[in-house]
């Protein structure tokens, strides 16, 4: 194998060229195309479960912006040993939404005001962040034990949990349950129109129409939604101009048994940006072995400890990096790590402003179910092919099936291992967390077969 991966598609400008202007700006908005709702989502997910208030969720919104704009110039930049170097897009991380669901939700129920549940959310996703800096130092041993195998779980894992809350939205979502109105007609009628836009736009031969398929889908439910009067502008109402990032707004708090659920999280999702990171490599064409692409890795990663850490301080979600831009890199023929620039100081612009946060919490929670319930499955899919590339041998299919039982079987019925102490049953309680030290613990027991050796090397980033 040599030391640079070629893809099938010729690259119009590589990493180190700078397009001109106009060509880069339309990069940039077509990256942007590629992850703004992703983006923008999770917060407005979060916010609704945990019926935050507007003003907190456009706040989380806003920082999300902001955030995702620091961390994209940390790494196309590569700051010293911080940053792939690539063009290696932040956004927020999908796999913490239903574990900040999850941990929300106990701490509403036990009467904890909003203040005191979002800094106690962002205070343990603030050290947790570190634990990610801390794996850049030791990425070759944790590959070792993760494997393509146990990372494909994870990431089923995470989109099999996220689809109960796509369903929800799809619905009507949980204001909808309290008022008696969920399930009706014209919430089930709205989210089906969603679905059908984003998927007809997807079966086009057009790139980028194909990319912007959820976006259209959320414009098209976004207007019929006006039309049939579910749309509530009075959240805009008297807005400050510019919205100023608050270290700590909501203060700081710690928990360590929520600590443990959020850490394992950050742990298991190293290995996502892994594999992120080698798949930019790879369609950048350059070398995903060597001294090099190490080099890279390590400083991708630590970028992504960084700018959670950062995230997690002005108030919002933890970050990664996203692999949706792989593909827009493939499309396009553009791996200019200089149009990260435009893209970075773009979402920081849309960030300043409230006015941009504050339109996403007005959209219907049918519009968001309609498009998230096909976004979370195609997640599932996602780690399903993971899972398969790496080959389902006898061992495999023993990790897979049992992890997969475990942690389906705790989304089911969480109360399954209540007898464990209250710091292990935390974290089993998860399905996420459930599935995937479950696939670690098997891959470190089951041994390999001689002939699987060599397999086994294999890293889930050439996967990708």
């Amino acid at each position: 194998m040599s030391d640079i991966t070629r893809t099938d598609s010729d690259l119009i400008y590589q990493l180190e060229e700078k397009p001109p202007v106009n060509q880069s700006l339309i990069g940039a908005i077509t990256h942007l195309l590629a992850i703004f709702v992703p983006m923008v989502t999770p917060a407005l997910i979060v916010g609704t479960a945990l019926q935050l208030s507007t003003d907190t969720t456009a706040y989380l919104v806003s920082m999300a912006m902001i955030a995702s704009g620091v961390g994209t110039w940390l790494q196309v930049h590569r700051y010293g040993c911080i940053g792939s170097g690539l063009l290696s897009i932040q956004s927020v991380n999908f796999s913490f939404v239903t574990v900040m669901i999850a941990l929300g939700s106990s701490m509403k129920s036990d009467g904890l005001h909003e203040e005191l549940i979002m800094s106690s959310l962002l205070g343990v996703s603030f050290v947790g962040a570190f634990l990610v800096v801390g794996s850049s130092f030791i990425l070759p041993y944790l590959r070792r034990v993760i494997t393509p195998t146990v990372s494909g779980i994870v990431v089923l894992m995470i989109g099999l949990s996220l689809i109960k809350v796509g369903i929800i939205d799809f619905g009507g979502g949980f204001a909808a349950k309290s008022s008696g109105t969920f399930g009706n007609y014209q919430n089930i009628g709205v989210g089906l129109l969603v679905l059908l836009v984003v998927i007809g736009f997807n079966c086009m031969r057009s790139p980028l129409l194909r990319m912007s398929g959820i976006a259209i889908g959320l414009l098209v439910g976004y207007v019929v939604s006006f039309f049939l009067g579910m749309v509530d502008f009075s959240s805009l109402r008297n807005l400050p101009i510019i919205t100023v990032p608050q270290p700590f707004k909501y203060g700081f708090s710690f928990n360590f048994h929520h600590f443990l659920v959020v850490g394992t999280i950050y742990l298991l999702s190293v290995l996502e940006a892994v594999g992120d990171i080698t798949a930019t490599a790879m369609v950048s064409q350059r070398p995903i072995k060597g001294e090099e692409y190490e080099s890279r890795l390590k400083g991708g990663v630590l970028a992504d400890g960084l700018v959670s850490v950062i995230a997690s301080a002005l108030g919002s979600l933890p970050l990664t990096t996203f692999a949706q831009n792989n593909g827009v890199i493939q499309m396009t023929g553009v791996a200019s790590r200089y149009v990260g620039r435009f893209i970075a100081i773009m979402l920081i612009v849309l960030g300043l402003f409230p006015g941009i946060g504050r339109f996403f919490t007005t959209i219907p929670s049918p519009v968001l179910g309609g498009a998230m319930t096909l976004m979370f499955s195609m997640i599932a899919i996602a780690g399903i092919r993971i899972i398969i590339s790496n080959g389902l041998r006898r061992r495999e299919t023993l990790i897979v099936a049992t992890s997969l039982g475990l942690g389906l079987g705790v989304s089911y019925d969480p109360a399954i291992f209540q007898v464990l102490p209250p710091s292990l049953y935390v974290l089993v309680e998860n399905p996420i967390c459930a599935g995937g030290l479950t696939a670690i613990a098997l891959n470190l027991l089951i041994p390999l077969r001689r002939d699987e050796q060599k397999n086994a090397t294999t890293s889930i980033n050439e996967l990708e």
